[in-house]
């Protein structure tokens, strides 16, 4: 379905305009755990996480007559933000339905960059909506995590991670639809066979659980949750088979445990993450990832950092 070439071409055709994003050391967890913990820095990429990777290559690889029908997506917000500003640098118009519990910074961001947002009900009738003007507007959907084009921009994060950190032996990557642990763990497999690939998801939007236990994708009867980067309420038919193949394990963590840790990214890293970028940390703090882990140094993939200050004064605890 999906081949390390296909990553690796991936990666040639954006990285003219996409630079690589740092890998940077926890120092707190580090000690407490007397290993190399590190943090794969996607906040710091374009739009402020890793979607610009798929939503570029996707835009790349697009025939004509898809990009001339204009452009339908449906997110929460990062892949809003990613997919507008790639769409934009070659004049393609964009519709995009968003949830009306989406972050007000990222409705914001994504009008800026040109894209016309249309919030509505929950994500599940996000895309009921999408489907109809898909329908009636001709648009071509790009979708969040299912589709190969996607998958294989984000599986670039898996390829700079192997190359900043050869030595790693654990990837800890949250999941939301699964498009980029599915990327990621794919470029991980082909490069390192014996490397851990671990998945971290909020209890209120487990879907890749979810469709582990019903053997393919399971659309959740409704999602609550802090990560709303993390609040696909079904997982991808490209996605599921891609994990349940590469990714050794897949952990659930609570509301509490996923405040805590963004919490322990702003003050103790200095990293404005938003809350689904902080799964893997409360995965850490809580004692959750299985063990034994293999040697090697433990890598987390911390997946953007889009949130207005509104949002950060209900992540901190009152006094």
């Amino acid at each position: 379905m999906l081949t390390i070439d296909e990553i690796r071409q991936a990666h040639e055709r954006i990285a003219d305009t996409l630079s690589p994003t740092p890998v940077l050391p926890e120092a707190f967890l580090s000690s407490a755990m007397s290993r190399r913990i590190l943090l794969k820095c996607e906040l710091f990429q374009q739009t402020g996480s890793f979607k610009p990777r798929g939503g570029l290559n996707w835009i790349r690889t697009a025939e004509d007559a898809e990009l001339s029908r204009g452009l339908g997506a449906v997110s929460a917000g990062n892949h809003a933000l990613g997919l507008a500003w790639a769409a934009q640098a070659v004049g393609v118009d964009v519709t995009i339905v968003m949830p009306e519990s989406a972050s007000d910074f990222k409705v914001q961001g994504t009008r800026h960059l040109g894209a016309e947002v249309i919030l509505h009900g929950d994500i599940n009738d996000a895309w009921e909506l999408m489907h109809r003007l898909v329908e009636e507007r001709g648009l071509t959907l790009v979708h969040p995590y299912d589709d190969l084009r996607v998958i294989a921009g984000q599986g670039t994060v898996g390829l700079e991670i192997l190359e900043q950190v050869p030595e790693a032996g654990t990837l800890v990557c949250p999941v939301g639809g699964g498009g980029l642990i599915a990327g990621i763990a794919v470029a991980a497999r082909a490069l390192r066979p014996d490397i851990r690939i671990i998945g971290v998801e909020p209890e209120g939007a487990a879907s890749m659980q979810a469709a582990w236990a019903h053997h393919g994708p399971y659309r959740l009867p409704s999602v609550e949750t802090c990560a709303k980067s993390l609040g696909a309420a079904i997982v991808g038919e490209y996605t599921y088979p891609l994990c349940r193949q590469h990714v050794d394990a897949l952990v659930t963590i609570s509301e509490a445990a996923i405040l805590q840790a963004t919490q322990h990214l702003l003050t103790r890293t200095k990293l404005f993450a938003e809350p689904g970028a902080a799964v893997g940390i409360a995965a850490l703090l809580e004692g959750r990832l299985p063990d034994p882990l293999p040697d090697g140094d433990i890598v987390l993939v911390i997946t953007g950092g889009n949130m207005g200050l509104d949002e950060l004064a209900t992540l901190l605890p009152s006094k």
